[in-house]
C-alpha cells in the first residue's frame, strides 16, 4: 500500500497561517474517516480535525474549532488542513490518517483512537513562535 504523504509544515509567528496537504493514496475517494492528528513534545497524539467522505461532515476539537478547516479535493486525491490564527500551543508534528468506514460520520470518526486508523503519513512539523 502506498503511504500517505503530508506537506506544508513550517515555522510561523503566532497569528499566522499555514496550509497542510496530504496525498491520500486513494482514500479520499472511498468511504473513509480522514483525520489530522498532532503530537506535541511530551504529549499524546490527538485528533484535531475529522472529515467523513461519505457525507462531507466535519468535526473539530474545541482547541482548534473556528481556526482550522479540513477539506478535500477528489481530483488531486488530497486532504487539506487550513490553519489560521495559529498559537504557540499548536506547535506539533501533524499527521494525516485514514480509516475506511462504509457508514460513519465525522463525529463518530473523532471518537476513534489513533490506533484505530490503519493508514498514516510520515508527519510534517509545525512550529509557532510567540
Amino acid at each position: 500500500q502506498v503511504p500517505m504523504v503530508e506537506s506544508g509544515g513550517g515555522s510561523v509567528q503566532a497569528g499566522g497561517s499555514l496550509r497542510l496537504s496530504c496525498a491520500t493514496s486513494g482514500y479520499v475517494s472511498r468511504r473513509a474517516c480522514m483525520a489530522w492528528f498532532r503530537q506535541g513534545p511530551g504529549k499524546e497524539r490527538e485528533g484535531v480535525a475529522h472529515f467523513y467522505t461519505g457525507d462531507n461532515s466535519t468535526y473539530y476539537v474545541d482547541s482548534v474549532r473556528g481556526r482550522f478547516t479540513i477539506s478535500r479535493d477528489y481530483a488531486k486525491d488530497s486532504v487539506y488542513l487550513q490553519m489560521d490564527r495559529l498559537k504557540p500551543e499548536d506547535t506539533a508534528m501533524y499527521y494525516c490518517a485514514a480509516k475506511p468506514c462504509p457508514i460513519c460520520g465525522a463525529r463518530w470518526c473523532s471518537a476513534r483512537t489513533a490506533a484505530e486508523f490503519p493508514a498514516w503519513g510520515q508527519g510534517t512539523q509545525v512550529t509557532v513562535s510567540s
